[in-house]
């Protein structure tokens, strides 16, 4: 009877020891999920998988504890919680940040990356060296697994990145950045980029696009567009009026022509207008004076003509920087841009200005800090103070200039000053009777 007790009280022993070592397990396992989270199996996998395609086979995360998101994250990795799970949701590989990933120098767009579901932002910075058509191999139904998700993609400074964009990437439509920067692709621009109603950056510059800029309407939130650096043709298209939100508008370095468009007045919250080096014509449009947040207007080395005088220069009172260089402009320098009280740079160099450079741009424009004019048509004497010289150096640009001349009296010992390349008047002394 008494050992029947024992056996009794060893077996209650025992099942208290089990009840307390599932609690134990149960509660370890649950601070677990509540300090990390687990990370799904197939989501992990697709992970490793594309990373390995980026940076070679010998990554194998073996150093990560207790899963890719938890308490030793990897580089180049963000991920966020979504029902109780870790998914990932920004992957960065390259040299661009400190925690990026570096790339390998072969490395290869797996299809697994296309798996990961809640994937927002992807940058590639200088990950592709050797030719290749890296983006053409992705068919378009990879492209469309990533359509609800991602909001911002980069493409930096890839060299060995050649062919088309793919014009699948203009169903991305959640897309808020899209920025593909110094690479080597070439071809037209997706007919469709307007169907990427949210957008907010567009930047497709330093790469070697042709044909025309495609209709842009419906991108009513776009904030920059920057089209520079290519081989960009044709004229501009009426509908970039309504980009109504736009603050920066860079389309410099290609060959577009044309008349700059009436419908540019439409972009009054413009600050950066750039479209130097390209092939416009046709004058200064008038319509650039209700553009009235301008910054920067840099419109150089086009085939504009006209003259200076039809623009009601005060309008544009925020102008910082005005840079006209090699536009073919004729006539005098208004008085009338003695309004930009704001302007540092003023450049009007090598065109067909005539007439007196205005004294009073040294007392009326305060913040004037570089003013080239050289290679120009202008004449008379240079009326400026000892001061002024000092304060512009040589970012006072003058020569070229054959009939003018600068008083000696004023710069008098301060030979650093004297105006490059432009004689001192000569004076004509009075007959002694």
């Amino acid at each position: 009877m008494k050992m029947l007790r024992l056996r009794k009280k060893q077996h209650l022993v025992f099942l208290l020891c089990v009840w307390c070592l599932v609690v134990d397990l149960s509660k370890a396992e649950t601070e677990e999920i509540s300090e990390g989270g687990p990370m799904e199996k197939t989501e992990q996998a697709a992970l490793y998988s594309t990373i390995q395609g980026f940076v070679g086979e010998s990554w194998n995360g073996s150093y990560l504890y207790p899963d890719p998101c938890g308490w030793t994250p990897i580089q180049g990795v963000t991920c966020d919680m979504y029902d109780d799970l870790w998914y990932v949701t920004a992957l960065s590989f390259g040299t661009v940040k400190d925690n990026s990933l570096a790339c390998s120098d072969i490395p290869v767009i797996r299809p697994q990356l296309f798996e990961l579901k809640h994937l927002k932002s992807l940058s590639l910075f200088s990950c592709f060296t050797s030719p290749n058509r890296y983006l053409a191999s992705i068919s378009d139904e990879k492209w469309l697994d990533l359509s609800k998700s991602l909001e911002r993609l980069e493409i930096r400074s890839n060299p060995g990145l050649i062919g088309e964009l793919p014009s699948v990437i203009t169903n991305l439509t959640n897309l808020q950045s899209l920025v593909v920067l110094e690479n080597q692709l070439t071809g037209p621009l997706p007919e469709n980029l307007a169907k990427l109603t949210r957008l907010r950056r567009l930047v497709l510059s330093g790469n070697r696009f042709t044909g025309r800029i495609p209709e842009v309407y419906g991108l009513t939130g776009l904030l920059i567009l920057d089209l520079s650096r290519n081989f960009l043709s044709g004229s501009l298209p009426l509908s970039i009026g309504g980009l109504d939100s736009l603050l920066k508008l860079d389309l410099s370095n290609n060959y577009l022509e044309g008349k700059l468009p009436r419908e540019l007045e439409s972009l009054k919250n413009l600050t950066l207008l750039d479209l130097r080096n390209n092939r416009f014509s046709g004058g200064l449009t008038k319509e650039i004076q209700e553009m009235t947040s301008l910054v920067e207007l840099v419109l150089s080395n086009n085939r504009l003509a006209g003259d200076l005088t039809g623009i009601e220069w005060r309008n544009l009172k925020n102008l910082v920087v005005l840079d006209l260089s090699k536009t073919g402009l004729k006539g005098e320098i208004p008085g009338s841009i003695l309004e930009l009280k704001k302007l540092r740079f003023l450049g009007l160099s090598n065109n067909n200005l005539g007439g007196k450079l205005i004294p009073q741009m040294e007392t009326e424009m305060p913040s004037l800090s570089a003013l080239y004019v050289n290679g120009n048509n202008i004449s008379g004497e240079l009326e400026f103070s000892r001061k002024f010289y000092e304060k512009m150096g040589r970012r006072l640009g003058v020569w070229g200039n054959p009939n003018l001349c600068y008083n000696g009296n004023e710069i008098k010992n301060l030979s650093d000053h004297v105006p490059f390349g432009v004689n001192q008047c000569k004076r004509i002394k009075a007959d002694k009777y």
